[in-house]
């Protein structure tokens, strides 16, 4: 099992979904990224909503949770969302683990499949999936996220927000900043603003949880950026910084939506970045 700063690092696949091939890639050509991921009949490529848990300190700490199970059936036929192999509550439960023993969860930002696993239906009531939970989130961006905007309207929304807001659970961050031993969060701002990256780091090793910066490893070179993004240019500099720092301090970068890969490191070439050694977190 692997280890980084005293916590024992699980993968946790909450579940499978699809979006447009070509609003994952932007202005990269279909017949360049379909190499990569190849598109269904509806032109949607298939993206895994892997999460992240840090056992140790005596805290379990989950990165992000997922889509949950609030949705319609014609919002999870839209998305072609699929549990029928990979949930949350079935990965924690093979790990040994339940709902109530998460101590802290750490959203990355508040788009519906990166927070949906926060909240439950339970009859027409809505409640916290994680009852003795804290959750942290950038400041700046749960004020975004309440406020919306005509870009985000669809991926904020308030069966996610309200019960949160009104839990008496939510801890808002002010900017980067050590969260606990070992753990520290990265601000960045193109794909939306404030989002927290989350950075796991030890005097050996570095695993740095990328969320939608990175979506997948076919990300990584500059112009290979969603179209969710609300300012590009941006996510295009903080790319370029992270991953300068990434390559000159061997970093390992988890990706969250990637399909095929999990884990890896990350290359400097006149090519433009690369991975190197792509495999799954169990053998980090």
């Amino acid at each position: 099992m692997p280890e980084i700063a005293g916590y024992n690092l699980h993968s946790i696949e909450t579940g499978q979904f699809a979006l447009d091939g070509g609003s994952m890639f932007g202005i990269v050509p279909k017949v360049m990224w379909e190499t990569r991921f190849t598109p269904d009949n509806k032109n949607r490529i298939p993206m895994h909503m892997r999460c992240l848990l840090l056992e140790g300190h005596g805290q379990l700490i989950l990165i992000d949770n997922g889509i949950g199970d609030k949705y319609t059936e014609k919002f999870g036929s839209m998305f072609a969302i699929d549990h029928s192999e990979m949930n949350l509550s079935n990965s924690l439960r093979k790990l040994g683990f339940n709902f109530s023993d998460i101590t802290d969860v750490i959203l990355t930002h508040l788009h519906f499949d990166h927070c949906g696993g926060s909240t439950v239906r339970s009859g027409d009531s809505l409640n916290i999936a994680f009852p003795d939970a804290t959750f942290h989130v950038q400041k700046d961006h749960w004020d975004w996220a309440c406020m919306s905007n005509v870009r985000e309207k669809a991926s904020f929304l308030s069966e996610n927000l309200d019960p949160l807001g009104e839990s008496g659970q939510l801890r808002l961050i002010e900017g980067d900043t050590q969260l606990f031993p070992g753990v520290e969060l990265i601000c960045v701002d193109g794909h939306t603003k404030s989002m927290q990256l989350v950075k796991v780091q030890d005097d050996q090793r570095t695993l740095l949880f990328a969320a939608d910066l990175l979506p997948t490893s076919a990300h990584l070179p500059p112009p290979w950026n969603m179209s969710y993004d609300l300012w590009p240019m941006t996510t295009i500099e903080e790319k370029a910084r992270i991953l300068e720092q990434a390559v000159t301090e061997n970093w390992t970068i988890f990706f969250e939506h990637d399909a095929h890969t999990a884990i890896a490191e990350v290359s400097a070439s006149e090519r433009g970045p690369g991975i190197l050694n792509p495999r799954t977190l169990s053998e980090l």
